[in-house]
């Protein structure tokens, strides 16, 4: 992949969340989740993209927070995906809209 953030996002609704947000992406995207973990893949063509490759998701429930980790083909793709994350989870958490997204990005590989 080459590029890489993690965050923890603080909220009490994590697994709910993770599920919304899975269920949300399985009608056009591959998705595995359980309650607790979840693994979106985004194809490098969705939405009439054109990355070099495609990026995954990842995803944790925590008590306290919701962990993500997004891997993407570059830079670019890395933040689109990051303000895509931070749009629908908000859409999904407006009760507790404005939420942190403390990213941190690993050094490209």
């Amino acid at each position: 992949m080459g590029h890489a953030s993690s965050v923890r996002v603080p909220t009490a609704n994590g697994s709910r969340y993770l599920q919304q947000l899975c269920k949300h992406w399985a009608h056009n995207l591959t998705v595995d989740y359980t309650p607790e973990a979840g693994n979106v893949v985004f194809p490098r063509n969705a939405r009439g993209a054109d990355w070099p490759g495609d990026a995954t998701l990842t995803l944790q429930a925590r008590p306290d927070g919701l962990d993500c980790r997004l891997d993407a083909s570059s830079a670019e793709h890395l933040a689109a995906l990051k303000g895509a994350l931070e749009r629908h989870l908000d859409r999904f958490a407006f009760r507790e809209v404005p939420l942190a997204y403390p990213w941190q990005d690993e050094p490209a590989a």
